[in-house]
C-alpha cells in the first residue's frame, strides 16, 4: 500500500491508530506522511480564513458628500464583481437607533453624555455581524462611524477621551477617508439645517475635532473637487484596500489600549 499526502486527515489517523494498537512489535515503525498532510491542511485553512472584507469608512462634515460617495462606490465595486454592502451610523432602524432618529429631529431632549453613549450603543448592536460579514468576504462601506460620535460629542465640550472610550473594542477600519470641505462652503449646499447638528458655529467645532482626531493612516480628498474626481480618488484607495484584506490582513480592533 503506498501511503501520500493524499490520504486524508481523518484516514491518516485512523489507520495509524489501528496499526499502532495491533502491531505485535513496537520496533515496527510506520512512516505516515501525516506531517506532510497536517501542514497542507493547516496553511490552506489559514489561507481561506485570513482572505476577508475590508470596512471602509467615509467621515466629515455634514453636507460634505459622504452619502453619494458611499453609494457610488458602492456600485462600482459591485460592478467589479466584489461582495459589497453600504452600512450608515446611526442606523436608525434599531431600537437605539429610532431612540437617535427622534432626537436628531428635535423630537426629544437628552443629556449630552445619554446621546453619545446611545450612538456608541448603536455601533455596538451591530458590531458581531460587522465582524461576521468582514471573515466572509463582504467589504462594507460605511457612512460614519466612531470618528463622529466622538468629534461631535467632543465639540459639545465633552472630554474627547471619555467620548473615546465606549468606542473602544469595535471592529477598526481598514480604510478612514475624511471629505475635506469646511464649514462655510458645506454649509451652502442644499438641504443644509435640517437637522439638529446642522449648524454653522457648531460645524466649526466638529471641523476642530476630526483635526485632533486625525491620525497619519487616514486619506484625506479635498470635497469641493468635482464629484466625478472625488470618486476616482475615492475608487483608487478603496481598491488599494480591499486588495490588502483578501491578502490576509489581519482584523484589528479600534482604540484597544
Amino acid at each position: 500500500m503506498q501511503h501520500t499526502c493524499h490520504f486524508t486527515l481523518f484516514k491518516a489517523l485512523k489507520f495509524s491508530t489501528i496499526a499502532a494498537v495491533r502491531s505485535p512489535s513496537p520496533r515496527i515503525n510506520y512512516k505516515f506522511p501525516l506531517k506532510c498532510s497536517l501542514r497542507r491542511i493547516h496553511m490552506e485553512n489559514k489561507h481561506k480564513s485570513n482572505s476577508r472584507g475590508a470596512l471602509i469608512v467615509l467621515e466629515g462634515l455634514d453636507r460634505c458628500g459622504k452619502t453619494s460617495q458611499c453609494g457610488r462606490l458602492l456600485s462600482y465595486l459591485q460592478e467589479l464583481g466584489h461582495s459589497v454592502e453600504s452600512w450608515r451610523f446611526p442606523d436608525r432602524d434599531t431600537g437605539v437607533g429610532q431612540m437617535i432618529s427622534s432626537y436628531l429631529a428635535n423630537k426629544s431632549h437628552l443629556d449630552d453624555r445619554a446621546i453619545h453613549l446611545l450612538f456608541s450603543a448603536n455601533r455596538w448592536e451591530k458590531r458581531s455581524l460587522m465582524e461576521s460579514k468582514l471573515r466572509s468576504g463582504t467589504t462594507l462601506v460605511v457612512d460614519r462611524y466612531s470618528f463622529s460620535g466622538v468629534a461631535f460629542s467632543s465639540a459639545k465640550g465633552l472630554d474627547m477621551e471619555w467620548c473615546k472610550a465606549p468606542e473602544a473594542g469595535l471592529v477598526a477600519p481598514d480604510l478612514v477617508v475624511y471629505l475635506d470641505i469646511s464649514p462655510e462652503n458645506a454649509a451652502k449646499r442644499g438641504g443644509y439645517g435640517g437637522e439638529k447638528y446642522e449648524q454653522l458655529e457648531f460645524q466649526k467645532r466638529v471641523a476642530q475635532s476630526y483635526q485632533t482626531l486625525r491620525d497619519a493612516t487616514w486619506k484625506v480628498i479635498d470635497a469641493t473637487f468635482p464629484v466625478e474626481e472625488v470618486e476616482k480618488k475615492l475608487r483608487q484607495m478603496a481598491m488599494e484596500s480591499v486588495t490588502v484584506c483578501q491578502e490576509g490582513k489581519p482584523l484589528l480592533e479600534l482604540w484597544a489600549y
